[in-house]
């Protein structure tokens, strides 16, 4: 859904200085080495369908290369190949490549011994980067190291771009430390799941959209979320991909819980760094008392870098 004026607003001059179209693609993918090509030739028939309505960001969920449900940590080796010399990743960034876009999406990572659950970015150029999990839940923690990369911001053409995955938004910091570290817009891949109920208030809306509007408005960021619906042997996911405007409400629909979806928002990436003002004596950026605790949260890896 496009962020442009209404119709009966009156047209105003476009002074976009890094405009993009930001696509969340809400699918299904199934576990099983038998299924994998077929998981990523579908993300990637949706992100076609995504890039041909002018999407320059393109967005799939956490795991959608391999299904999510492991039965032994066997399995998952099996499904699991290196980055970025990995088949999965070459597909991506062919498509990047042709279609001439940015497109994150989520596999399962091997490196040497060791299992991660990784979010991928590639571009018009190739492979950008990757960040591994850091926040494991449930059985993910008897298949996957914690992520050891810390929380990289990519820079690119568009614009400074972070990931961060699924529980990750539980947790204030991570989003906090990217946008302390410059990133103008963050792209959430998930596998939300069904917890004990209460799951959907009376809007449709999950917990998990609620956290990633809150994210995106005390951090002045835009979030695209994706998450991934149908179920996968004993596991049954939410929907309710979003993409979030840096004053946190949606930009156009939160996703239902059963329905394949594109979303799209258009959107000027490097707005982000303009600081919002609420009033005459507030806004968030310039109230952090960051003489009470540190600016980066002892975080270390990365400097602070200027919005």
């Amino acid at each position: 859904m496009s962020t442009s004026p209404r119709p009966d607003q009156p047209d105003e001059p476009d002074h976009r200085v890094s405009p993009a179209r930001v696509a969340v693609v809400q699918c299904d993918a199934q576990v099983g080495v038998e299924n994998r090509r077929r998981n990523v030739e579908h993300g990637l028939r949706l992100a076609a369908r995504a890039a041909d309505d002018g999407a320059t960001l393109i967005v799939l969920p956490e795991l959608c290369a391999t299904g999510y449900t492991f039965a032994t940590r066997a399995e998952a080796y099996e499904h699991a190949e290196e980055v970025p010399s990995g088949e999965t990743v070459r597909a991506w960034e062919s498509f990047a490549r042709e279609r001439g876009v940015h497109l994150v999406g989520g596999l399962a990572e091997r490196d040497g011994a060791r299992l991660y659950d990784t979010a991928v970015l590639v571009g018009p150029d190739g492979y950008v980067g990757h960040y591994r999990k850091t926040h494991l839940w449930n059985t993910e923690k008897l298949w996957f190291e914690p992520g050891d990369l810390g929380f990289p911001v990519f820079q690119t053409p568009i614009g400074r771009i972070g990931l961060l995955i699924c529980w990750d938004i539980w947790f204030p910091e991570v989003p906090r430390l990217l946008a302390q570290q410059g990133a103008d817009i963050i792209c959430s891949v998930n596998n939300w799941v069904w917890t004990p109920p209460p799951l959907f208030d009376e809007s449709g809306r999950c917990m998990a959209s609620y956290l990633t509007m809150t994210a995106a408005h005390v951090n002045n960021v835009f979030i695209a979320a994706a998450n991934r619906i149908g179920t996968d042997r004993d596991a049954r996911f939410l929907g309710c991909s979003l993409i979030a405007g840096t004053n946190g409400w949606p930009l156009g629909e939160v996703a239902g819980p059963d329905e394949e979806r594109i979303l799209t928002a258009d959107i000027d990436i490097v707005a982000a760094r303009s600081a919002p003002v609420w009033n005459q004596l507030n806004d968030l950026i310039r109230d952090r008392r960051t003489d009470l605790y540190d600016p980066m949260l002892g975080y270390t890896l990365s400097p602070a870098a200027p919005r």
